[in-house]
């Protein structure tokens, strides 16, 4: 069993404090993707587990045992880096042989696990190129394959998908979910990018300002997020945001109208509230049956939906995401509905969710 523990964990640079406290728990063979902006200190905090930072305060297990001190070689882990870190003298089947020749592998092994290896990932035709050779993906399967051979409890990515071209971004992304769920190995992967966490992870951990923001299951974070920063971050387009004071049973929006809130807030809700509602679960209203009033500003079609971003009364902009049929005209007045169990409320001045 290969739990990774991480327990009142620290980081300083002098006088800078980049991790201030943090506590972790990654379970046997879980695939957790830590997520933030860039500067929130997730590629430090990997750096760490991976023993090429050094931990100022706190403890750091790894299949029950305290790590802090040991080397990277004897933490049983396997990084793979964002730039892919070939040795460029070296073809494919020397790279991925090199850390089993620093332990000493007898030529059997090594040949029996470059072959696993390989052939996971499709690298047989590859095995005697040289990395100027290849592909970007080409290059991040050799560098996933030099890992793989290792055989190691915990596998750690630091984005390692960021210089590829978006088409290959995505197949890449299925390629090492897939590595996952046949290696069953506990794996850690950084990156800024919301959409890599959504679709890869099983639990999602959010980071700002060396802080966990929250960390759960990625359909648990969009839909209840904790929090006003979680709440932009996890999602594209991201949560319209609109504040506004509470009465008695809705919430004032000043120009943009009112909206009816029931028994949705706490007896305890403070005044100043912020709504939040998805893009996707805002539509046209039919019937004359709208919550807000709008004007469309700007009309984007992907493809497969279309994107309004519409201007309310107050000058406020809300997206709203519908069919790729759907028929608008720049300019236009249209009205906008919701169902209400899809709204999300948030004390405006904390930011913090606010549950019934």
């Amino acid at each position: 069993m290969t739990e990774v523990r991480l327990s009142g964990i620290r980081k300083r640079y002098g006088s800078v404090e980049i991790i201030p406290d943090l506590d972790l728990e990654i379970e046997d063979g879980e695939f957790v993707v830590l997520v933030g902006p860039s500067g929130c200190g997730k590629s430090t905090l990997l750096r760490m587990i991976a023993g090429l930072e050094e931990i100022t305060a706190g403890d750091l297990k790894i299949a029950g045992r305290r790590v802090n001190e040991l080397s990277p070689r004897e933490r049983n882990i396997a990084m793979v880096f964002q730039n892919y870190a070939l040795y460029p003298h070296m073809n494919v089947r020397e790279n991925m042989a090199f850390s089993l020749k620093l332990v000493k592998a007898d030529k059997a092994t090594i040949d029996q696990q470059i072959g696993k290896a390989s052939a996971i990932l499709g690298l047989d035709p590859l095995l005697d190129r040289l990395p100027r050779q290849l592909s970007g993906g080409q290059r991040q399967r050799v560098a996933m394959g030099r890992a793989i051979v290792r055989d190691p409890a915990v596998f750690l990515f630091d984005e390692p998908l960021s210089n590829l071209d978006a088409k290959l971004r995505v197949q890449m992304r299925a390629e090492i979910r897939g590595l996952h769920d046949r290696l069953k190995a506990t794996t850690i992967y950084v990156t800024h990018d919301q959409i890599e966490a959504m679709t890869m992870a099983d639990k999602i951990v959010v980071m700002r300002d060396g802080r966990m923001e929250q960390a759960g299951r990625p359909m648990d974070l969009y839909a209840n997020p904790a929090n006003l920063f979680v709440a932009t971050f996890l999602g594209s387009p991201e949560m319209n945001l609109l504040p506004g004071t509470r009465r008695e049973a809705s919430l004032d929006l000043g120009k943009d109208g009112v909206v009816s809130t029931g028994t949705a807030l706490p007896s305890a809700a403070p005044a100043q509230i912020t709504l939040g509602v998805r893009p996707h679960d805002l539509q046209i209203a039919v019937d004359g049956d709208a919550a807000f009033s709008a004007t469309v500003a700007l009309i984007e079609r992907t493809g497969a939906e279309t994107v309004l971003t519409c201007a309310l009364p107050s000058g406020r902009t809300v997206c709203v995401v519908g069919p790729a049929q759907l028929a608008a005209r720049n300019g236009e007045r249209i009205g906008l509905a919701f169902d209400p169990a899809h709204l999300r409320y948030f004390d405006t001045q904390t930011g913090r969710a606010l549950a019934a």
